[in-house]
């Protein structure tokens, strides 16, 4: 296989050569040449040809064998053998990029999967306590089914989660259009009615008439996520949901509020603060990096403010301009 693949490699020299000498033997000829002397160095440049074709053939076998000793290197040699000529040169520098590109990528998929894995071994130990509680209350002759109730919707709250995490990298549902936010908002809203009401928490809606460009599922995954910190931190007082121009989505609450050193790291992934880590120890650290990363994957922004015992004020600006729409 190694001649024939050579030969085909040379047929083009080769036939080369072969016109060569054939119009130094015509010319010769039609000179008056003899032609024994014309036969003769047409032998020679044949003979010279062979020469030629055979040393050629013995380097190519040579650095054949030496890229198949490389490739049958399990972990693949760092150099490769040096280039006979400027294509090869050429050749190799392609290989090297391509070997650099497929380390970087490696290395870029094994740092995504180390966070997905300290992400879902936290969410492991955060679903538990739901479940845990769930199991104790069903002990119970008389099992408080608000409180199951209650107990359910947190292990539905993770799951939700956990799916919006795996889903944002691809972003392969992502659909936009302009919708009615009244419809997107209001639909978050009944999800946490139960909440509210176990809570006593009032709430105070005046969205009025206001049309987005932006994903209604992706939108409605971020105000489900900031309606659920604005109750979890609200044990009493109020939410109020309204629309500014542009449109600009407000969510306040009168909770406890966020202290001034961690504001600048609340969007962090894993980052649950002080109050965080407070209380049930129900904060996973994770809902506020889901809502940024989705917000800046639909074109929107979302801020936060917040003073501790006063409360807390996300805004999500829904301009169109944002997404590159005239």
């Amino acid at each position: 296989m190694r001649v024939g693949s050579y030969l085909r490699r040379a047929a083009g020299p080769a036939a080369l050569l072969a016109l060569f000498a054939g119009l130094f033997a015509l010319v010769a000829y039609l000179e008056g040449t003899p032609a024994p002397a014309v036969g003769y160095a047409a032998l020679l440049c044949a003979a010279a040809g062979l020469v030629c074709l055979a040393a050629g053939h013995i380097r190519y076998a040579s650095r054949r064998r030496a890229l198949a000793a490389a490739l049958r290197d399990p972990a693949l040699p760092i150099e490769l053998p040096a280039p006979a000529d400027g294509l090869e040169e050429d050749y190799q520098r392609l290989v090297r990029a391509l070997r650099e590109e497929l380390a970087r990528r490696e290395a870029a998929n094994s740092r995504a999967m180390e966070d997905r894995l300290d992400w879902f071994t936290g969410w492991v130990h955060q679903i538990k306590t739901p479940i845990a509680g769930m199991d104790l209350l069903l002990d119970d002759d008389a099992p408080d089914r608000g409180e199951m109730k209650n107990q359910l919707f947190r292990i539905e709250q993770y799951a939700e989660m956990a799916l919006g995490y795996l889903r944002l990298d691809g972003g392969r549902d992502l659909v936009l259009a302009r919708y009615d936010l009244d419809a997107i908002v209001r639909r978050a809203v009944k999800k946490y009615a139960g909440w509210f009401i176990r809570r006593g928490v009032a709430l105070d809606y005046d969205l009025g008439e206001q049309r987005a460009l932006t994903d209604e599922k992706w939108l409605g995954f971020v105000i489900e996520q900031v309606l659920s910190n604005a109750l979890k931190y609200t044990p009493r007082g109020s939410v109020r949901i309204y629309a500014e121009p542009g449109p600009v989505l407000v969510v306040r609450d009168t909770g406890v509020g966020i202290e001034p050193a961690d504001l600048p790291m609340v969007f962090e992934k894993g980052y649950t603060g002080f109050n965080g880590r407070q209380g049930d120890g129900r904060s996973t650290g994770i809902g506020l990096y889901l809502c940024r990363r989705v917000c800046r994957m639909l074109g929107h922004d979302i801020a936060l403010r917040s003073r501790p015992g006063e409360g807390t004020e996300v805004r999500i600006d829904l301009t169109e301009r944002k997404l590159g729409v005239e």
